[in-house]
């Protein structure tokens, strides 16, 4: 790292007010001032931030534990700088996935066919646009709200997977400071709700779309299957339309568009676990202030009491949920133990947000399976 122009370096005047500053530094990316504050690094940042950030630079704060203070400052983009390849490769590389694991696993297609003919695979077309419908238009309630408030955010990166699903969901980073609780709580929930609207669009019109017959001979008596139970909202949905969600596995099954259905339910349940950076740990932030930590705290025990709940009084095996939850409780310690996204301004919020996002977890309820995955025999 080089040193910087003092000159040409951003330096407003509230910097000097509460900072002695000794040397400025920068490696073309980022301007690195070193001195001593005045006041904590908490009151350093709320200073700083909203004077850089008119200069067109977000601020971070350090403590070295050397008896010097750090200050960060990055120029703050607004938009996509360049063409954002890894995202536009993932997008590709997961319509592939979805693709080939769609025609093997819910379209029933051979894989001796695909290996003929790759092109089969364009038949389960439906399947990928159900499953990245929804996941794309969760990500993107991020993005369009990240930039109303103005934080840096990036363009979701979709995660390209093998089987059940052909992906591992999505995710954006976020490359700012939150400014306040309403940005935090607006970004956190906005995922959730666009998400659960596409999830009912997508589920409505797969069951609209009738069951799907199984190629005979693909099934026999005594097969073991994977069996991915109903969450109370696609049974409630189902029932608005008047659809049944149940058929003879042997010769019909659901239609596959309603996995990308199922998935975003499953997906926007575990997105809104109170913890750590996930969005029901921003929603709860916002909402309860430093009090989430406490609520975090307490989500791996509940994940690692339903796994054993499962295991050892209603005998299921690892496959079959247990290992699910468990491995969720071991997540959600971690995430947890990295501690949530915390703003700048600590305002609380206001009461129609509040009910906002009560009605968001009770919407998250609506999705909870006890038992998501099991095995039976047909």
């Amino acid at each position: 790292m080089s040193a910087a122009d003092p000159e040409s370096a951003p330096r407003p005047p509230e910097l000097d007010d509460v900072f002695h500053l000794t040397q400025i530094r920068s490696d073309g990316k980022r301007i690195v001032y070193y001195g001593v504050s005045e006041v904590s690094e908490r009151e350093l940042l709320e200073r700083l931030w909203e004077p850089f950030r008119e200069l067109g630079y977000d601020v971070q704060t350090t403590d070295t534990g050397t008896g010097r203070d750090v200050i960060v400052a990055r120029e703050y983009s607004t938009g996509v700088q360049g063409v954002p390849w890894v995202n536009i490769g993932l997008f590709f590389a997961t319509i592939l996935s979805t693709l080939l694991v769609g025609a093997v696993g819910w379209y029933y297609i051979p894989v001796s066919e695909l290996t003929s003919n790759p092109l089969a695979a364009l038949e389960a077309w439906p399947f990928t646009a159900a499953v990245l419908g929804v996941l794309m238009t969760h990500e993107l309630g991020h993005y369009v709200m990240g930039r109303y408030h103005g934080v840096d955010v990036s363009l979701p990166y979709v995660i390209p997977f093998f089987l059940p699903f052909g992906t591992m969901g999505a995710i954006i980073r976020m490359r700012s400071r939150m400014p306040d609780r309403e940005a935090l709580f607006d970004i956190g929930v906005a995922g959730p709700l666009a998400g659960l609207a596409a999830t009912v669009v997508v589920t409505a019109i797969g069951l609209l779309l009738g069951p799907m017959e199984v190629p005979p001979g693909t099934v026999s008596a005594g097969t073991q299957v994977i069996v991915f139970n109903n969450p109370p909202l696609l049974d409630l949905i189902a029932t608005v339309l008047g659809q049944p969600t149940g058929y003879d596995s042997a010769t019909q099954v659901t239609h596959p568009v309603i996995m990308g259905g199922w998935i975003g339910m499953f997906f926007t349940l575990l997105n809104l676990l109170p913890v750590g950076q996930l969005d029901g740990g921003h929603i709860l932030r916002a909402i309860a202030g430093r009090h989430q930590e406490r609520i975090a705290a307490l989500v791996p025990v509940a994940l690692f009491a339903v796994s054993g709940y499962l295991h050892f009084v209603r005998g299921l095996s690892l496959n079959e949920s247990v290992g699910l939850w468990a491995f969720w409780g071991v997540f959600a310690a971690f995430i947890a133990y990295r501690g949530p996204a915390h703003p700048i301004d600590d305002t609380e919020l206001d009461s129609r947000r509040v009910a906002v996002g009560l009605f968001t977890f009770l919407a998250g309820l609506l999705c909870f399976m006890l038992v998501p995955i099991e095995v039976a025999t047909i």
